[in-house]
């Protein structure tokens, strides 16, 4: 398929620059996937949108302070960096980095409060490898030394107050995400205890979102697009829940389009398996969905694999007249933006 399908207009003032408060205040738009129709609502509302003994699989993955602002020590210019993973426990970090000029292996440069990383390789994708000057594990130092990665279509990525927090989802466990599993915002503890009273479960997997995930398709053929690897997990014990969610016939809802690729990954065979490691499960229209019935996500790039994801198990055009439907009624888009329920 062409990756022009799965392109849309959308206007700048849809895109959020600032989340609703309270955070399941937002707006959800509800599409049935057998009617072919959808309904507006509010977040707040799920509980009436969901049964007895469905089963919400959350992405407990935590954001890390990821951004890095610094300068060169050898000339004193600026210099940008994006943490993407460590490597040799902690001891080398990968990350990718902008400034003016090119940089050498050997070189410096001064990070937040006195952090300094040395430039040791370039690798063919672009990234460098780096050394930092200092024992402390890497969460305490992004904390201490890095700044919220909040997406470009948010204030130019500008950390502003309230941003630590709120970019952040209440059931987040697992440091290791440069972007926020966005459908996992619009949750509050309050929302959470009244599923939990309807008889709605949860399980917890972890996808480490990567910068890879939000970036657009640039190939003509979404067939012809490769999604990096990303970290994930899945428990014995969820997978065991998940199979006896199956067995039962219970609903499966993948909260997010990360939970929803952990779930394609570990249901391959055809049964919940457990598994730790890399996954890049790329879902596109025409695949069978195993890992979940029903998909809680917010709205898409355009031309993402995301949108892609959603296409397939919704339909393209049912996803896209959807979309231009929530642009004519004012729905907030992206990261801090509006959810669908797809059922």
């Amino acid at each position: 398929m062409k990756t022009s399908e799965f392109d849309f207009d959308l206007p700048e003032s849809s895109i959020a620059q600032h989340p609703v408060e309270p955070r399941d205040h937002s707006r959800l738009m509800v599409l049935d996937r057998a009617a072919g129709r959808w309904e507006h609502s509010r977040f707040d509302r799920l509980p009436d949108r969901l049964a007895r003994g469905d089963l919400l699989v959350r992405n407990n993955s935590r954001v890390v302070p990821a951004r890095l602002i610094g300068v060169r020590a050898a000339t004193g210019g600026r210099w940008e960096g994006l943490f993407l993973r460590s490597v040799d426990g902690g001891a080398i970090w990968e990350i990718l980095s902008k400034t003016r000029g090119r940089l050498q292996p050997g070189e410096r440069v001064r990070v937040g409060e006195g952090l300094e990383l040395e430039l040791i390789e370039r690798s063919s994708d672009g990234a460098w490898l780096v050394r930092p000057d200092s024992t402390l594990d890497v969460v305490s130092l992004l904390e201490r030394h890095g700044r919220l990665p909040l997406p470009p279509y948010i204030r130019k990525g500008q950390e502003g107050p309230g941003d630590r927090e709120r970019y952040q989802t209440v059931f987040a466990r697992e440091a290791g995400s440069v972007a926020a599993p966005t459908a996992g915002l619009h949750f509050t503890s309050e929302l959470m205890a009244r599923l939990a009273e309807g008889g709605i479960e949860t399980v917890d997997s972890t996808l480490h979102v990567g910068v890879g995930t939000f970036r657009p398709i640039e190939a003509e053929e979404i067939e012809e697009h490769r999604i990096h690897a990303e970290h994930a997990e899945l428990s014995a014990a969820a997978a065991e829940r998940l199979n006896a969610a199956r067995a039962r016939g219970s609903r499966i809802v993948a909260v997010g389009t990360t939970s929803a690729r952990t779930l394609e990954t570990a249901a391959s065979s055809g049964r919940f398996e457990a598994f730790k490691g890399e996954t890049s499960t790329y879902i596109l229209p025409g695949r069978e969905i195993l890992g979940f019935d029903a998909l809680i996500t917010n709205f898409h790039l355009p031309r993402s694999s995301l949108l892609v994801l959603v296409s397939a198990f919704a339909g393209r055009e049912f996803v896209l007249e959807a979309y231009r439907e929530a642009v004519r009624e004012g729905y907030r888009f992206y990261s801090y933006g509006d959810a669908m329920l797809i059922v």
